[in-house]
């Protein structure tokens, strides 16, 4: 379920052309290592794989629990919080992440519909 609710929602983004121009210009690969179920997503301008296989070492890597993004995305957790106490662990530069966080928005704004979609609880 959650390679279903996760992938959903980093289509929907990669159909926003603000977050893949920034993302190509940035040139910003995002790879989230979900546990709690495991799920490994990979986000690129060029694309999404789900899975272990990454087209290309990532310029930023997320770890967390899917609980953890599940609270960010329904906008009850905030992403420098979440660094700070350690529920988000990122390999790469932090200020990348935080840089990006604004055009993530269709993301936020879809999540919710999403996660009901797949009956996970709000």
């Amino acid at each position: 379920m959650a390679y279903d609710v996760f992938g959903k929602l980093f289509t929907v983004l990669l159909a926003d052309e603000q977050f893949v121009e920034k993302a190509r210009r940035e040139s910003l690969s995002v790879q989230l290592v979900h546990s709690k179920p495991d799920c490994r997503i990979f986000v690129s301008p060029e694309g999404l794989v789900l899975g272990d296989e990454t087209p290309f070492k990532p310029a930023i890597t997320l770890r967390m629990s899917c609980d953890t993004a599940h609270a960010l995305w329904m906008g009850r957790l905030l992403v420098p919080a979440a660094v700070a106490t350690g529920k988000v662990r990122i390999r790469g530069r932090i200020a990348k992440v935080l840089e990006l966080v604004p055009t993530l928005r269709p993301a936020f704004d879809s999540y919710p519909a999403i996660a009901a979609e797949f009956g996970v609880d709000g």
